[in-house]
């Protein structure tokens, strides 16, 4: 499996009670976040959403979708969001804020691994493609959510650690030797 790590930071001219209810609703994202194209919910959490889980299916800019369930695990208001994700892609998310004066800062966390397959044997080559997408997919939602509570959005920032060149070229032979592997058996088939 191919793992990410990605942190967004939004800076909002909102105060943190304004900025949590939007946040911390995990059914409501697509008021906001145009990525999400559909959500649905499969379990209620407690009185503070810990043990909510939703199912979300996202669309970035590339000509993909992608299907996951998100559970929340560990709520501090208005302070922490913490959720597990399963499906095609798994791993956790972590919102925080944080208010000084009057901003609010929002940053998400969200380190994940994808499960499909030729995803996992593309992320070689595709890596750069697919953080250009996740990048897109998490300022647009920084955006949506100062749209959504008609303030300013002062800042927005993404990061994304460099992937070691080690691995890379680990993940570069595997690639090769899975389409080699791929190819010699098609022409056999086409042989026989």
């Amino acid at each position: 499996m191919a793992d990410y790590h990605y942190i967004s930071t939004w800076q909002l001219q909102a105060p943190i009670e304004r900025v949590w209810p939007a946040i911390s609703d995990l059914e409501r994202l697509p008021a906001w976040y145009p990525a999400i194209q559909e959500v649905q919910t499969l379990a209620a959490g407690d009185s503070d959403g810990v043990g909510g889980r939703v199912r979300y299916l996202m669309k970035g800019r590339l000509p993909m979708r992608l299907a996951f369930e998100a559970t929340i695990t560990r709520v501090v208001p208005p302070r922490e969001l913490e959720l597990r994700a399963e499906g095609e892609l798994a791993g956790t998310g972590r919102w925080e804020l944080e208010q000084r004066g009057e901003v609010t800062s929002v940053r998400y966390t969200w380190d994940v691994r994808t499960t499909k397959a030729w995803m996992n044997l593309a992320a070689p080559v595709a890596r750069p493609l697919f953080t250009w997408n996740t990048r897109g997919v998490l300022l647009e939602a920084g955006q949506g959510l100062a749209r959504f509570l008609q303030v300013p959005l002062v800042d927005a920032e993404f990061t994304a650690p460099a992937w070691p060149v080690a691995r890379r070229l680990r993940w570069a032979a595997l690639a090769s030797i899975a389409g080699l592997l791929l190819w010699r058996g098609r022409s056999i088939r086409q042989h026989r």
